[in-house]
């Protein structure tokens, strides 16, 4: 098994940084100047930081969020993935990530191996990925919860956490 991702130290990122992660997430089309407003900096000094979080990996990526919805997918779902004993946990991530209505796979501890997240446009589709889930080789069963309605999604903590100052 060797799914992994590299953890990043939160040693480095400073309230500032925070501040300016806070204010990111809020509109990534920010200008630096704007930035510069919120954190009490200057726009250079905050395009530096900007930049040192994207060189360290802190910044991943900037991108649109776009409502499902207005694309067709009005359903989501939570599926867990069971595998067998002697299943390949990279081959079986491979195959989840190649199906176009998984949105998020996660490798979990506990009774699944993967919980992944499904976009469909209806029960027709969600019924078509479980059926495409169920072929993928050392898969041994799944198990649904469909989303009714989401409250909240896409949150990260970016306040210090507790005991930190």
């Amino acid at each position: 098994m060797t799914i992994s991702r590299a953890v990043r130290s939160t040693s480095a990122v400073d309230a500032v940084d925070r501040q300016l992660l806070d204010a990111l997430r809020a509109n990534a089309r920010a200008t630096y100047a704007e930035l510069a407003r919120v954190v009490g900096l200057s726009a250079p000094a905050v395009h530096e930081r900007v930049g040192k979080l994207e060189a360290s990996g802190v910044i991943t990526g900037y991108h649109a969020a776009v409502a499902p919805e207005s694309l067709g997918y009005a359903m989501n779902a939570l599926i867990g993935v069971f595998i067998t004993d002697s299943a390949d946990t990279d081959q079986i991530a491979a195959a989840l990530a190649a199906l176009p209505a998984v949105e998020h796979c996660w490798f979990v501890a506990g009774e699944e191996t993967f919980v992944i997240k499904v976009r469909v446009p209806d029960v027709t589709g969600l019924e078509a990925t479980i059926r495409d889930l169920n072929t993928i080789a050392g898969v041994a069963r799944t198990r649904t919860t469909v989303v009714l309605s989401t409250k909240f999604e896409d949150r990260v903590q970016v306040a210090s956490p507790a005991g930190e100052t």
